[in-house]
């Protein structure tokens, strides 16, 4: 008989593992808690593993503050091969000679990879044309136009190496792709490159180590030894907003809010999002800073 899904909220910090889809970890998460609501915060190739907040219940409604967030990854390229993928899970289609590529001639290149770029995702990726995943389509051998998009780096720096393997630290915003940039700086160098590994270690305010993923054999572990060992890993709601201000909000401005009206809040910031609170210290949700100065609601929570 299937378990009854109950009503719970929080985030886990999933450390997504390597050789699974960012959904299968959800859905595993979401049945570890029963929770009737999950949702991510932007996937993770099935080769790359590292941070993935799972949003349960009224989490989800942080989830897209989250998809929005800056990520950080440690890679390691191999130089010499480029694959169908981008990534080592792809076909190999081109081999070519590394000579004369060493660490200095890759870090001289790496500031030509940084700052604001258009970039156009790969074939083998979850964006849809008509419906289908581009994935699909590039499994059947077709190719389509692809739109650039807007990404920045806001740091790419090479950390070590291994023969013709080098490793990376990244700092982008979101939508970047990791495999895309390593092909690109492979055939900059004009021998090709792949992406043999690759861990997200950061989102938005959420940073390792301080902020360590758990896996899925530890979840499973404290669901065995019962709800609080479980709900220990469940981390409030407001805590992937926690680089926001917050206001706190008298009876009145909480009733006017949950209405759908703005309301004046003494010594608001000029501008921005805020995290609203109520006296008792309850987080009524998000809002965000008119041009008049009012404070109107974004996403609330509900009671």
């Amino acid at each position: 008989m299937r378990a009854k899904r109950v009503a719970v909220d929080g985030i886990v910090l999933l450390d997504k593992p390597s050789g699974r889809t960012s959904n299968d970890a959800l859905q595993e998460v979401k049945r570890v808690f029963r929770a009737r609501k999950a949702g991510h915060t932007g996937s993770l190739d099935p080769l790359a593993n590292g941070l993935l907040p799972i949003c349960l219940g009224e989490a989800t409604k942080v989830s897209s503050f989250l998809l929005d967030a800056d990520k950080r990854y440690s890679l390691r390229a191999r130089f010499g091969e480029r694959t169908t993928t981008a990534d080592a899970e792809g076909e190999v289609v081109a081999t070519r000679s590394t000579a004369g590529i060493d660490e200095q001639s890759v870090r001289e290149l790496l500031p030509a990879f940084c700052g604001h770029q258009h970039q156009i995702p790969p074939m083998y990726s979850a964006i849809k044309r008509h419906g289908k995943p581009l994935y699909k389509l590039a499994r059947k051998g077709i190719e389509v136009e692809r739109e650039p998009r807007a990404i920045d780096v806001f740091e790419f720096v090479l950390t070590g190496r291994d023969g013709d393997e080098y490793s990376f630290d990244l700092h982008c915003s979101k939508g970047t792709y990791v495999r895309t940039l390593v092909e690109d700086i492979g055939e900059r160098l004009g021998c090709g490159a792949h992406v043999c590994a690759l861990r997200r270690t950061g989102v938005g305010v959420f940073q390792a180590p301080e902020h360590a993923g758990v896996t899925l054999d530890a979840l499973h572990a404290a669901a065995r030894e019962g709800p609080a060992a479980l709900d220990a890993y469940r981390l409030p709601l407001d805590t992937a907003l926690a680089s926001w201000p917050g206001v706190t909000l008298s009876p009145d401005m909480v009733f006017y809010v949950r209405q759908g009206q703005a309301v004046q809040v003494p010594n608001a910031p000029a501008s921005g999002y805020l995290r609203l609170y109520a006296r008792d210290g309850t987080f009524v949700g998000m809002g965000r800073v008119q041009d008049d100065g009012k404070v109107a609601p974004k996403r609330l929570l509900a009671r």
